[in-house]
C-alpha cells in the first residue's frame, strides 16, 4: 500500500466513526422520543463508539469501502403512532449524517475565513468527514432492504408488499455489496455526494 493511500485511510477514520455513531444514535434517540424504550434499555442511547461499532463492518470499510454498524433494535408496537414512528426513525439516521456534513463544511469554511493555522492533514480529515457522512446518508436512504430507505417504503406499502420485501432482504444485502464493490453504485454515490457538498458550500458562502 502506497504512503498516500495509507494516509487517506487514516484520515478517514474520524469521519467513519462519527458517521456510524451519529447515524445509530439518531435512530435510537428518535425511537425513544416516539415512545419505544428498547434502544435505551439496550444501551444504544449513547455516543460511545463501542456500543455502535460492528468490528467486522468497520473493518470491511477499509477493505472494500463498504461496511455497517450494529443496527439499533426497535419495537414499532411501542410507538405512539406506528407508521409515523417507523418513518421518522428510519429518516433520522441519514438526516443526522447530512447535518454532520453541513457543520463540517461550515466549520471548514469559517476556519479558512478567519485565517486560522492549518495543515494538509487537517483539510484531508475534514474533507473525508464531509464525504463519508453524505455517502452514509445517500447509501442508507436507498429503498433496498435492509437499508433505512426500505423501512420508509415498507411503512407506506400494503402488508403483502412488505412481506415480499422482507423475504428478499437476505438476497438484497448480497446484491448491494456486489453493486457497491464491482458495480457502479460507488461511483454514482460519489458523484451525487460531491454535488451535495458543493451545494452546502454555496449556500454557506452565500450567507457569509
Amino acid at each position: 500500500m502506497a504512503a498516500s493511500e495509507l494516509m487517506v485511510l487514516i484520515a478517514g477514520i474520524p469521519g467513519i466513526l462519527i458517521a456510524m455513531v451519529v447515524h445509530e444514535y439518531a435512530h435510537a434517540r428518535v425511537a425513544v422520543a416516539m415512545g419505544d424504550m428498547t434502544p435505551k434499555l439496550m444501551g444504544r442511547l449513547s455516543l460511545n463508539p463501542k456500543v455502535h461499532i460492528d468490528p467486522i463492518g468497520f473493518l470491511m470499510l477499509f477493505i472494500v469501502h463498504f461496511g455497517w454498524a450494529k443496527p439499533v433494535m426497535i419495537n414499532p408496537r411501542n410507538f405512539r403512532n406506528m407508521r409515523q414512528g417507523e418513518i421518522l426513525v428510519a429518516l433520522a439516521g441519514p438526516a443526522s449524517n447530512l447535518v454532520v456534513a453541513f457543520f463540517v463544511v461550515l466549520f471548514t469554511i469559517l476556519y479558512n475565513y478567519f485565517g486560522l493555522p492549518t495543515s494538509e492533514g487537517f483539510f484531508m480529515v475534514m474533507k473525508l468527514m464531509g464525504i463519508i457522512n453524505v455517502n452514509f446518508a445517500l447509501f442508507n436512504i436507498m429503498p433496498l432492504p435492509p437499508l433505512d430507505g426500505s423501512r420508509i417504503l415498507m411503512a407506506l406499502l400494503p402488508g403483502r408488499w412488505v412481506y415480499e420485501l422482507l423475504r428478499l432482504e437476505r438476497y438484497m444485502f448480497i446484491l448491494i455489496i456486489l453493486l457497491f464493490v464491482i458495480g457502479p453504485l460507488g461511483s454514482v454515490l460519489g458523484g451525487v455526494s460531491q454535488r451535495i457538498l458543493y451545494g452546502m458550500q454555496y449556500f454557506i458562502v452565500l450567507f457569509l
